[in-house]
C-alpha cells in the first residue's frame, strides 16, 4: 500500500494532482485552509491508492511525496 504526504503550508490549490490521479481520489479540502489562505489538497481513500506518484509529479511545488 502507497502512502502520500501533502504539505499541506506548500500547497497553493492549484489541483494539478486532482487532475493527475488516476484514481480520483485527491480533492481540495474545503473545510481546510493554511497559513497562505489557500484550500489544501487531500486524499480521501488512501488504502485505494495505487503508489503511481503521478500526483507529486505534477505538483509545482513539491508539497506531495509518495512511499511505496
Amino acid at each position: 500500500m502507497a502512502k502520500i504526504t501533502i504539505n499541506e503550508n506548500v500547497c497553493k490549490g492549484c489541483e494539478l494532482c486532482v487532475a493527475a490521479c488516476p484514481k480520483g481520489l485527491l480533492a481540495l479540502c474545503k473545510d481546510k485552509m493554511n497559513a497562505k489562505g489557500y484550500h489544501p489538497a487531500g486524499i480521501e481513500e488512501m488504502d485505494k491508492c495505487i503508489g503511481c506518484a503521478f500526483c507529486a509529479t505534477m505538483c509545482p511545488d513539491c508539497a506531495i511525496t509518495v512511499e511505496k
